[in-house]
């Protein structure tokens, strides 16, 4: 059952030279540990919605894990397929890991959208934080909703999870920097080696993100993590992108130069480091992810055929791990 080549309208990304270009989030309010904030931080008022798939909502689901935050902030989980109404709410049934939304009752993300505005007209996209007393998004940008659960809501977790956090004062500048050129050559390079429109902008993206993996695995050779002995957001952002690396990007966006399991030994050690730590193998659904980018993106691959390899074994045990690095 293919889906039309337009229908995630990732084709509309492009510019005139062929580069992909990423959608700005609309939505960028925070939610604060402080009562007379606009969006106050209180248990179950905040429920996320996500895509098993998305590497950008994957974030959000590992440090509501490692936070602790499950009973806190509810999570409703849409099908892996982008179809040509955006991403939708289906039963475990119609797609094993996938939610109905019990909050809104909406059948697509969309409608969560235009809930929220009536007058939006960009793309839907997940990470969805949603404010249940409001009935309005908060944030729909990750970067900032990792941060509003790393900190934001730990009067109302356990006290194993009060005090962690993945953005410590004093590697806020590294973070922010490395971030940065992780960002735009990995996170977000896969995306524009993959979805690139001319043989230019594929090949000096695709050059430009291997430039930067042979960068991380030089910083992985020396250090446990990205900054050293700590777990840090910058981890898990780069984490999300890298557990996706070989099953998909290598293959379905061309970025073929090398692969982490075969060709880069610590970043592949790092990921299985991150991969076995409590709940986070809970948050990897490799099922949602193949099937969402291979039968999604039928400007790519128009038969939908979904390769069978999963990328390198990462529950092999890591020699000396840190027993909670965060």
């Amino acid at each position: 059952m293919a889906t039309s080549t337009k229908d995630s309208g990732i084709t509309k990304w492009h510019s005139a030279d062929g580069e992909f270009r990423r959608q700005v989030s609309s939505f960028r309010d925070i939610i604060k540990a402080a009562p007379d904030a606009r969006f106050p931080a209180e248990a179950n008022r905040y429920h996320l919605y996500v895509s098993f798939a998305c590497p950008w909502a994957h974030r959000t689901l590992i440090v509501r894990k490692l936070k602790g935050l499950e009973n806190v902030i509810g999570v409703s989980v849409v099908h892996y397929l982008l179809g040509p109404n955006g991403w939708k709410f289906a039963s475990p049934s119609e797609a094993p890991g996938a939610t109905l939304d019990e909050i809104n009752g909406a059948q697509y993300i969309s409608e969560l959208y235009l809930k929220a505005n009536p007058e939006y007209s960009a793309r839907y996209t997940v990470p969805v934080l949603w404010d249940k007393k409001e009935n309005t998004i908060v944030s729909n940008e990750s970067s900032e909703i990792i941060r509003m659960l790393n900190s934001a809501f730990d009067a109302f977790i356990d006290p194993e999870f009060r005090g962690i956090t993945f953005y410590p004062e004093d590697l806020k500048e590294q973070i922010d920097e490395i971030n940065e050129w992780i960002y735009d050559t990995v996170n977000n390079g896969v995306y524009k080696t993959g979805f690139a429109a001319a043989q230019e902008a594929y090949e000096n993206n695709c050059r430009a993100l291997f430039q930067s993996l042979e960068r991380i695995e030089g910083i992985l050779a020396k250090n446990e993590f990205l900054l050293g002995t700590r777990l840090t957001e910058a981890d898990l952002r780069l984490f999300t992108t890298i557990v996706r690396f070989d099953p998909v990007y290598h293959g379905h966006f061309k970025c073929n130069l090398k692969q982490i399991g075969t060709g880069y030994p610590n970043i592949l050690r790092w990921t299985r480091e991150i991969y076995q730590l409590p709940g986070v193998k809970e948050t990897v659904n490799m099922e949602h992810i193949k099937k969402h980018y291979y039968m999604s993106h039928t400007h790519i691959n128009p038969l939908q055929i979904v390769a069978l390899s999963n990328g390198p074994e990462l529950d092999i045990p890591v020699v000396n791990p840190t027993a909670r690095p965060y």
